[in-house]
């Protein structure tokens, strides 16, 4: 009998002993497989099914659980007998995770009951103030608005016309007709990366930056598909300090692992007052 037949019908037999998903507690244990000396039993197999799946989807995963063992097991036994000088290595490597598993975890825990996540406007412009030199800029920010026009769009001059109109009731009847634009960016009061910007806009990028990067530049560019205009309202060039309102979600994060930090320092040297007061260390 090939293998994927023993095993289908080693699932069947499985499902039929066990009422389609029922497992009853015993004393004996029912093997299904074995590699050597080491067997996989009927209650290993107990949280491999799922709820709600018909019994064809049950046989496979059975199937797909006993051979993916036997391949694990297959091979582990190889590495043991071909390893066996890195036993020692192997265990001390065990050890050292166990032991980094549960003192981790500890921290985690403790760090998700104590630590200070509510951080406020006053926290950031402390941090962001006091840590200027960390927020300075590699690539040049940008504050604009853009749009991409089919050149084949019937209503590309009116457009146009809205577009580069400084009247508000001109740009609010723009932002209504942003169906009918094929991209754009409308909000001039964000910062974005010069290199987002000829990502969307690839024309760009044969253009002169510098020449480019001119605070109130307008740009008007066409390939053979599309007209782009972009209207450039401010400049941050490289090197610069990084405005707040764009690095703030980085301030947060800084401040949240400050706090984590300060807090697990706090709990090792109570640790250790402890301890030593209680004197369940001793140093030879």
């Amino acid at each position: 009998m090939k293998p994927t037949y023993f095993y289908l019908a080693l699932s069947l037999i499985f499902l039929q002993s066990c009422n389609y998903f029922t497992f009853k507690k015993d004393n004996i244990q029912v093997p299904v497989a074995r590699v050597n000396d080491v067997y996989l039993y009927k209650d290993d197999l107990t949280d491999v099914f799922k709820k709600d799946i018909t019994e064809q989807d049950s046989i496979t995963l059975v199937n797909n659980y006993i051979n993916n063992w036997i391949k694990q097991q297959l091979l582990l036994s190889k590495a043991q007998l071909n390893l066996e000088n890195k036993n020692a290595a192997f265990e001390d490597l065990v050890k050292k995770y166990r032991e980094d598993l549960f003192i981790n975890s500890y921290k985690e825990a403790v760090v998700k009951q104590y630590l200070d996540t509510i951080i406020t406007e006053d926290d950031i412009d402390e941090f962001y103030l006091n840590n200027n030199e960390l927020f300075k800029l590699n690539e040049e920010l940008i504050k604009l608005k853009y749009i991409k026009i089919g050149k084949e769009a019937s209503n590309k001059n009116e457009l146009i016309r809205l577009f580069k109109s400084t009247k508000k009731s001109d740009f609010e009847n723009l932002k209504k007709k942003v169906i009918l634009l094929q991209s754009h960016h409308l909000n001039d009061s964000i910062w974005i990366k010069y290199s987002d910007l000829t990502n969307e806009i690839p024309i760009l990028k044969t253009e002169d930056k510098q020449q480019l990067l001119k605070k109130e530049n307008f740009i008007q560019k066409e390939d053979s598909l599309s007209l782009y205009l972009v209207a450039i309202k401010k400049v941050l060039q490289s090197n610069e300090t990084a405005p707040k309102s764009y690095i703030t979600p980085t301030v947060k994060q800084m401040i949240l692992h400050q706090r984590k930090l300060l807090l697990l320092r706090n709990i090792e040297e109570t640790l250790i007052n402890d301890a030593t007061k209680k004197q369940q260390f001793e140093i030879y």
